[in-house]
């Protein structure tokens, strides 16, 4: 009897640590708040969302300017931990930091694993291909295409496209590489983050986007699961950009006025 007492004892010290580090996990804002740092997970590599500005060699782009604005929201200091698209979640899941403003595009299968933010931007995948190419997406249908490791344009060469080979590579660069070097007929990636890589390359006369869309994604930032309170205090603060106009000056200060690619202004203004 004293045995089996033991037991249902050591089962209810366990339910109630279990219920401890549950009510601990479900206050990271509290912990943010309290340390007076949130750690972001953005890019490096990736123009114009993320990438090291030559001069000051800090990291710069359209997502670091909303990361900026969610850590004076939270009243904190903002640290910027550089990532690629494999390891995005990863690190939020590790703790290794608080949130992902790293183009990332909402989709039922990451938010198995991931809490979402109402959406901040709207994308799609497009195709890069040499100039003299041809214009239509179907005719890439059996190609060897190029994408980042870990992004939805990857998962989508794969469904529309199952005869395509696709070869992945750990940043939109290194695709670029390829497809100079003639491993690839065209490399794919969200249709902004393509006429940036575009605008800066010495050779871009050399290439062209193709018009159709191989996907329409919505961008969002990543929260760990279950962290409601956190998840509301960045809705908020998304909802406060766009309504006072700032996420539209962020969004014209990266792509320019009078750009072309969509805009965040299926923002949700409701969500909570």
């Amino acid at each position: 009897m004293t045995s089996h007492k033991n037991k249902i004892a050591s089962l209810l010290l366990l339910a109630l640590a279990g219920l401890g580090a549950a009510a601990a996990q479900a206050d990271q804002l509290a912990d943010i708040q309290k340390a007076g740092v949130v750690r972001v997970a953005t890019f490096d590599a990736n123009p114009p969302f993320g990438s090291v500005d030559a001069k000051t060699h800090d990291i710069v782009g359209y997502d670091v300017d909303f990361a900026k604005a969610l850590a004076i929201s939270l009243g904190v200091k903002l640290v910027l931990v550089a990532t690629n698209p494999a390891n995005r979640i990863p690190l939020l899941q590790s703790g290794k930091v608080d949130l992902i403003v790293a183009d990332i595009t909402i989709t039922p299968e990451r938010a198995q694993v991931v809490d979402f933010s109402t959406p901040y931007f709207v994308t799609g995948q497009q195709f890069l291909v040499s100039a003299a190419s041809p214009d239509k997406l179907e005719d890439y249908g059996h190609g060897r295409i190029g994408a980042v490791k870990g992004t939805t344009g990857e998962q989508a060469l794969h469904q529309r496209f199952p005869s395509v080979r696709v070869l992945s590579y750990d940043d939109i660069p290194l695709a670029l590489t390829a497809l100079r070097n003639g491993n690839v007929q065209a490399i794919t990636q969200d249709s902004t983050i393509l006429a940036g890589l575009l605008a800066e390359a010495p050779d871009k006369a050399k290439f062209k986007i193709l018009p159709d869309l191989l996907s329409k994604e919505e961008i969002g930032v990543g929260v760990k699961k279950g962290e409601t309170t956190l998840l509301q205090a960045v809705n908020g603060e998304l909802v406060k950009l766009e309504q006072s106009g700032e996420a539209a000056k962020i969004y014209a200060s990266w792509f320019g006025p009078g750009s072309k690619t969509p805009q965040p202004r299926g923002f949700k203004i409701e969500a909570q």
